[in-house]
């Protein structure tokens, strides 16, 4: 597969079409299961408020990979992605009811740069504050 967004398409500035991603205690559940990271932080609300946290958080690492979907979505391959990283700055929050937490992600081109790839910075918020710094991802189109 390749990026079906062409380099000579895109300019810097240009928005990526933003996405919210709804995160309950089942997803944290299955994302558990799937990733192998057990700690109590991620279901626990008991022990994750003993440690000082307001209540059961999110994987950073789950966090991360959704915000990287608005990406890879724009771009339509997932292997366009040449480079990712993230700064955890907050954590995403998850009540244990029927709506549990949503994180909304938008990004822009921030720069083109050589061999048709440009660099995507990423914003990841959930319930108003920003849960991902320095979010950036290199990525090469068509």
């Amino acid at each position: 597969m390749t990026a079906k967004i062409a380099y000579d398409d895109v300019e810097v500035g240009a928005e990526l079409p933003a996405r919210t991603f709804p995160v309950t205690r089942a997803t944290l559940v299955q994302y558990a299961g799937a990733s192998g990271d057990f700690n109590p932080i991620h279901w626990n609300e008991k022990f994750a408020v003993e440690v000082g946290l307001p209540d059961v958080i999110a994987h950073g690492m789950f966090t991360m990979a959704e915000a990287i979907r608005v990406v890879t979505d724009w771009a339509g391959d997932p292997g366009a992605v040449l480079e990712y990283g993230v700064r955890f700055t907050k954590p995403v929050v998850v009540p244990n009811d029927d709506k549990g937490a949503i994180i909304e992600v938008s990004g822009k081109v921030a720069a083109k740069l050589d061999d048709n790839t440009v660099r995507v910075d990423l914003t990841a918020m959930s319930a108003g504050q920003k849960v991902l710094g320095m979010s950036r991802a290199v990525v090469r189109l068509a």
